[in-house]
Formats: C-alpha cells, sequence, structure tokens
C-alpha cells in the first residue's frame, strides 16, 4: 500500500512539475489554500466531486484514473523521520516552543477545548516585514472543538437502546 501511495505521489508531484505552476497559482485556479492543494497532490486529502473539474483544468494533464485516485479517501499518514527536515523541524520546534501560551489564549477566549484539525484551513504566504525583508506567514484555521462533560445519560449503548 504504502508503495502505490508513493507512485500515486510521484506521478502527481510530476505533473504539477510540468505544468510549471506553484501551489499558490492552482490554489488561486482552484479557490484551495495553497496547502489544501499540496495536501491533494501528496495524497493527504481527498479530492472533492465538485471540485475534481478546477484542479483539471488547472492542471489539464491530471488523467481521470489520477482523479478517481484522488477522490478515494487517503491514507493520512507521514513519516517519522520527517521531523529531521529542517524546515518541518523548525515549524514542529515553534508550535512546541509557542504551544502553551496558544492553549492558555485559546482556554481564555473560547474555554476548555481544541482546535480541530480536520475542520482545518491552512495556508503559507509571503509577505514583506517591517525591515523589507521576506517573512513567512503560516496561517492555521481550525473550528474550536469544546470538551463535553461525560455524562451517563448522554451515552448511546445497546442496553440503553433496546
Amino acid at each position: 500500500m504504502a508503495e502505490n501511495k508513493a507512485n500515486l505521489i510521484h506521478l502527481l508531484q510530476s505533473v504539477k512539475l510540468d505544468s510549471g505552476k506553484s501551489y499558490s497559482q492552482i490554489a488561486e485556479e482552484t479557490g484551495l489554500t495553497n496547502v489544501y492543494v499540496a495536501q491533494l497532490l501528496r495524497r493527504q486529502a481527498q479530492l472533492k466531486p465538485e471540485t475534481a473539474p478546477k484542479l483539471q483544468a488547472s492542471l489539464p494533464d491530471l488523467t481521470e484514473d489520477l482523479i478517481h485516485d484522488m477522490m478515494k479517501p487517503p491514507m493520512r499518514s507521514y513519516d517519522p523521520n520527517l521531523i529531521q527536515e529542517p524546515t518541518v523541524y523548525r515549524l514542529n520546534e515553534a508550535i512546541m516552543h509557542f504551544g502553551e501560551s496558544i492553549k492558555e489564549i485559546i482556554n481564555e477566549e473560547f474555554g476548555d477545548g481544541i482546535m480541530s484539525a480536520i475542520d482545518f484551513y491552512c495556508s503559507v504566504d509571503k509577505v514583506k516585514g517591517v525591515d523589507g525583508k521576506d517573512r513567512v506567514v503560516v496561517t492555521m484555521d481550525g473550528k474550536f472543538l469544546p470538551y463535553t462533560e461525560q455524562k451517563l445519560e448522554h451515552m448511546v449503548s445497546k442496553s440503553r437502546t433496546s
């Protein structure tokens, strides 16, 4: 299965490379975020039927077979060695460094809960800093999910529903 996924990713990345387009260009043409486009082309997200024609218009070399494969629910996973890649390491380091403070602010602003990574939007943008140097802006936009109080009366089980 992992070998099939690797082959599919290689084909999808080849189509993108041959197009000469950036993730941001494809995103603009499809109405998706640039990170979601990258997720689609790395088989970390599922291509929805209403988006398929837009993606195929943006990347005409995507075959019907590739589109069909992209519409299947993906095996979302990652290589544990990915943390060794410097950019990924720094992103992880930033989250670990600022994570406790971010968590406290989420709890202060929203209550006891978490940010969804499923109902989630992410984009990467390039901006000029006040010093004129390029800066990376990573926007993570996730739905707030409150923790629930676990009451017996809310439990659904066979013995209670029969």
